[in-house]
C-alpha cells in the first residue's frame, strides 16, 4: 500500500474511512497468525494420535503448549514493545514463528511436537499483543471497542477458514503439511510486517528503565481492581472458547461421526456466529455503553451454556440442538470479547503494550488450562460443555462481584495518547 499522508493517521476519529480500512486489513492479517496456529491443525488431532501411538490427552497438550507460548510471549513482548517500539518485536516474533512451524513439520515424536508448539506460540504472541497495542496507540474508549470489533471481523476469517483449510490440506498431505503451510503463511506475515506497517509508538512515548520499572508497571496494573476483574472476565470467556476449540474435533468427529471435512464446516458455522456478533457489537455501541453490552452478553452466554450442558448430558435434540446451543454461546462470546479488553485497556493507555500483554497472557493462560481440563474430564460432549459453562458462569460472577456493574459504569477513560505522526504503507 502507498503511504498515507503523515498527519492523517492520528488517534481517534481523525482517520478517514479508507485509512481505517487499511489499518484493519494490515493488523487483521498479522493477528490472524494466532487463530491459524491454534485452529488449523484441529482436524488432524485424531491422526496425530494414531501416528504417534499416543493418547488424545497427550495430543491436546500440544494445543496447551501453543497457548502457554502465547501467554508467556505476550508478557515478554508487551513491555519490550513499550520500550523499543512495535515493529522490531513484531518482525522478530514472526520470524521465530516461521522457524518453529518448519520444525513442527519435522517433529519425530509427541514430546518434541509439544515443545515446538510452545516456541510456535511464543512467535505468534508478537502479532497478538502488538496489534492490540497499535490499536490502543491510535484509539481510545468506544472508538477502541468499535475498531477492535472491525479487527475481529478480519481475525474471524482465520478460525472459520483454519479448520476447513486444514481438512482440505489433509486430502493431499499428512498432518505435517499443515505446519508447512503455517510456515509459508509466516513468511507472508514477515513481508506484511516489514512493508505494511510503520511505527506507531514514537520515542517520546516509550517506557525507559529496564526490568525494575517493568515489574513496577505490572504491579500497578495488578493493583487496579477494575482492570484485573476485566482481564479475568476476558480470560474466562476465552477459556470457554478454548474448551470448544480443544474438544470439538473429538466430540464432533468421534462422538457424532463427522468426517474431517464436515467438522471443518461445522466449526466454521460456529465461528460465523462469533463474527456476526462482533460486527453487531459495532452497531450496539452506537446506542449502549460497552459495560452494558458486556453484562448482557455474559448473562445470555451463561444461560445458553447451561442449555448446552443439558443437551450434551441428555442427548435431547441430538447434533442439531448441540450445534444451535453452541452457536448462541459463541455469539455471546463475540459480544463479550471486544468489550472487556476495550474497557480494561482504556484505563491504561500510557502502557498499552504492557497492559495488552497482561490481558493476552491471562486470556491464553486460562485457555491453556481449559484445553487439557477437557481432556482430563474425557473427550465426550459433557466434558467439553461443562468447561464451557464453567468458564462463562465464572466470568459473569467475576464481573458482578469483582468489577461490579455500578463501578464499571463509573469508569472514566484516560484521555488517550497525544497525537502522533504515523503512516501505513
Amino acid at each position: 500500500m502507498t503511504a498515507a499522508p503523515a498527519a492523517a493517521l492520528m488517534p481517534g476519529d481523525l482517520m478517514n474511512r479508507q485509512q481505517r480500512l487499511r489499518l484493519i486489513l494490515v493488523l487483521g492479517s498479522l493477528i490472524a497468525v494466532g487463530p491459524l496456529t491454534i485452529d488449523m491443525y484441529l482436524p488432524a488431532l485424531p491422526a496425530i494420535v494414531d501416528d504417534f501411538a499416543t493418547s488424545s490427552a497427550a495430543v491436546q497438550l500440544t494445543l496447551t503448549g501453543t497457548l502457554v507460548g502465547l501467554a508467556l510471549g505476550q508478557l515478554l513482548i508487551g513491555p519490550l514493545s513499550d520500550a523499543v517500539g512495535r515493529r522490531a518485536p513484531l518482525i522478530a516474533g514472526t520470524a521465530l514463528h516461521v522457524v518453529a512451524s518448519v520444525s513442527c513439520a519435522l517433529a519425530p515424536n509427541i514430546t518434541v511436537l509439544g515443545a515446538l508448539r510452545v516456541v510456535q506460540g511464543l512467535g505468534a504472541a508478537a502479532a497478538a499483543v502488538i496489534a492490540m497495542a497499535v490499536v490502543r496507540d491510535l484509539f481510545n474508549g468506544a472508538a477502541f471497542a468499535q475498531l477492535l470489533s472491525r479487527l475481529l471481523l478480519v481475525m474471524g476469517a482465520a478460525p472459520i477458514l483454519a479448520p476447513t483449510l486444514g481438512s482440505e490440506l489433509l486430502r493431499w498431505t499428512q498432518w505435517r503439511g499443515v505446519f508447512a503451510a503455517l510456515a509459508v503463511f509466516g513468511v507472508l506475515l514477515l513481508l506484511i510486517a516489514a512493508l505494511g506497517l510503520r511505527e506507531t509508538l514514537p520515542p517520546a512515548r516509550r517506557q525507559r528503565g529496564g526490568v525494575l520499572p517493568t515489574v513496577r508497571l505490572y504491579g500497578s496494573l495488578l493493583r487496579d481492581r477494575a482492570f484485573v476483574g476485566l482481564v479475568l472476565v476476558a480470560g474466562l470467556a476465552m477459556a470457554a472458547l478454548f474448551a470448544y476449540v480443544g474438544g470439538s474435533s473429538f466430540v464432533l468427529q468421534e462422538q457424532y461421526g463427522l468426517n474431517e471435512q464436515e467438522f471443518g464446516f461445522a466449526f466454521g458455522a460456529g465461528a460465523i456466529g462469533l463474527i456476526a456478533a462482533t460486527q453487531g457489537n459495532v452497531r450496539l455501541l452506537r446506542r449502549y455503553s460497552p459495560e452494558r453490552i458486556l453484562l448482557a452478553a455474559l448473562f445470555v452466554g451463561t444461560g445458553a451454556a447451561l442449555v448446552l450442558l443439558g443437551v450434551a448430558a441428555t442427548g435431547l435434540g441430538g447434533l442439531p440442538a448441540l450445534l444451535a446451543s453452541l452457536w448462541v454461546v459463541l455469539a455471546s462470546a463475540g459480544l463479550a470479547l471486544p468489550n472487556a479488553p476495550a474497557l480494561a485497556l482504556t484505563r491504561h493507555g500510557e502502557a498499552a503494550g504492557t497492559a495488552s500483554a497482561l490481558l493476552g497472557a491471562v486470556q491464553f493462560g486460562i485457555g491453556a488450562l481449559a484445553a487439557p481440563l477437557v481432556g482430563v474430564l474425557g473427550t465426550g460432549a459433557v466434558a467439553m460443555t461443562l468447561v464451557i459453562a464453567g468458564g462463562l458462569a465464572s466470568a459473569l460472577v467475576v464481573l458482578l462481584l469483582v468489577v461490579r456493574p455500578t463501578r464499571l459504569t463509573a469508569l472514566e477513560p484516560d484521555p488517550g495518547p497525544e497525537p502522533v505522526t504515523v503512516a501505513v504503507h
